[in-house]
């Protein structure tokens, strides 16, 4: 059934939406809890490695299934599921071969930090191209609104950042806010997919206000990483000589996750005002 068809609404049990936030809330804190009892496990990038991977494959199988529910012929179906994993998993893998060689090590004389540019680029061109593509609105009007919102509980990991502040690489005017807004973003996607699924009341505003707390989120990690972090930009965190946030693999995250994570919001928004859109029609 496409998401344009609203169906029957039923209220989430109240069991339900706690029995998904204490999950949330649980995943947050062990992989917080993981990273402080073994300190030497984040630095060898395989905690980071597993977890992005496994985000890779989530979203492109994701994106396969969605076009199976679409009236496109198989062979449309992968070239526009090429389309689109070919320069996704490219990206990725340019990103981790830049933060592997360091590109992205904040230095003060840096006169252009590579960091910003990593996250700015690839958002403004992936706007560009994705809102304007009907094959990409096909997908949206075919797929559940609740995959979007409950595929970003992956959030969670945000909470490397706090981890990293007690251990004194980061600054906690950027930790604190960053760490605390990531994991609140993913401990509450899987409750508000949930709302979003059932066809409660209110359930497109919820998913609506979630998605617009987690570009903020992603705003205000964006401007205090540049202010906190050593280089032309930095106001905060003068007495960290050298931050982990531009070294590997804490890196991937700002360079790879952050812009990935607003091309995610944004596609979200857009398919809940199409649905808004239709619903207003019928």
């Amino acid at each position: 059934m496409s998401t344009l068809s609203t169906g029957f609404k039923t209220e989430p049990s109240q069991t339900a939406t706690i029995g998904l936030l204490a999950l949330g809330g649980a995943l947050a804190a062990s992989w917080v809890g993981i990273n402080l009892a073994f300190p030497g496990l984040a630095p060898t990038g395989i905690p980071t490695a597993v977890i992005r991977l496994a985000i890779h494959v989530a979203i492109l199988s994701g994106l396969w299934l969605g076009l199976s529910r679409t009236k496109f012929s198989a062979s449309q179906r992968v070239i526009i599921w090429l389309s689109v994993a070919v320069p996704f998993t490219v990206w990725l893998a340019v990103i981790w071969n830049l933060a592997v060689n360091g590109v992205f090590q904040p230095l003060p004389e840096a006169r252009l930090p590579m960091l910003p540019v990593a996250i700015l680029a690839p958002v403004v061109l992936g706007l560009l191209v994705l809102l304007r593509s009907k094959s990409i609105a096909a997908f949206l009007d075919a797929v559940p609104a609740s995959w979007l919102v409950g595929l970003q509980v992956y959030r969670i990991i945000g909470g490397i950042f706090l981890v990293n502040w007690m251990h004194g690489t980061v600054a906690g005017v950027f930790a604190w806010p960053a760490g605390i807004g990531d994991m609140l973003t993913g401990i509450m996607a899987l409750p508000v997919a949930l709302r979003l699924a059932s066809g409660a009341e209110n359930g497109r505003r919820a998913a609506m206000a979630w998605n617009i707390f987690g570009l903020l989120d992603l705003a205000i990690a964006i401007t205090m990483g540049m202010l906190s972090t050593p280089g032309p930009l930095q106001i905060f965190g003068l007495d960290i000589p050298s931050s982990s946030l531009g070294t590997f693999p804490t890196v991937l995250t700002p360079a790879f996750a952050v812009p990935s994570s607003i091309l995610l919001h944004a596609l979200s928004i857009w398919q809940l005002r199409r649905i808004g859109r239709t619903a207003a029609r019928i």
